[in-house]
């Protein structure tokens, strides 16, 4: 039976300072460190062992993956990095305190950007101090100014299709450790969550997510890890 385990990174430094980050590139905090480090002792815990893995190009959820697979004792696990599992991009909201964006635009305005399924944040001026063109781990990647919810599902799910489904369809355990966002995508696809609802689905950081699946990779069930 496949089983996909899908993971948000630990908690990032921009988490703990309560910033947008999307897609720009922030560590790991040494909580972020502990709670990847747990989610990995946990799988072994519960003989629930990955045998193989996918993440995103953010250091972020890289390093979680890694410190899982170590804590689990399977740093040998063949892994894929992709950049279209990547978080949502938050345009212009890139790098600004939370609370204070609310005080300036309002509650009901930073909810709309924040939690619609279709509205983007304001574009990301080019040239800006967060511009990610010149980045070479997205050489030849049309780099987004923003995106929605709905633009992060439409990259994520090819992903999931090209490479993901593959694994699942082989027998393999997968471990896919990214975040909240492109999470939210597979999660949508897997539970065939409506788009009014899917954007108020919270998935914390840290705490492995199961699906079992069947033959044809239809989910059976979805449960936290920590919970069974």
């Amino acid at each position: 039976m496949p089983r996909l385990i899908l993971v948000r990174h630990g908690q990032s430094q921009w988490n703990l300072e309560n910033r947008f980050t999307g897609w720009w590139d922030v560590d790991l905090t040494p909580k972020g460190e502990d709670e990847a480090r747990a989610a990995g002792a946990l799988l072994a815990a519960k003989g629930l062992l990955p045998t193989r893995a996918f993440t995103s190009v953010q250091t972020r959820a890289i390093r979680t993956l890694h410190l899982m697979l170590d804590a689990a004792r399977r740093s040998w696990v063949p892994e894929a990095k992709d950049w279209r599992l990547n978080e949502r991009h938050y345009g212009g909201l890139t790098g600004l305190d939370k609370a204070e964006t609310t005080a300036r635009h309002g509650a009901a305005q930073v909810k709309l950007w924040r939690r619609s399924f279709d509205v983007p944040p304001p574009l990301l001026e080019p040239g800006s101090a967060f511009d990610l063109s010149a980045d070479p781990r997205y050489a030849g990647v049309r780099v987004p100014a923003t995106e929605s919810l709905k633009d992060t599902i439409a990259r994520v799910l090819p992903c999931y299709e090209a490479a993901i489904a593959p694994a699942l369809a082989a027998g393999e355990t997968v471990l896919v450790a990214a975040h909240g966002n492109s999470l939210r995508a597979l999660v949508k696809h897997l539970s065939a969550i409506c788009d009014a609802e899917i954007t108020g689905l919270e998935i914390p950081t840290g705490q492995p997510i199961v699906y079992e699946l069947d033959d044809r990779l239809a989910a059976i069930e979805r449960y936290y890890l920590s919970e069974r």
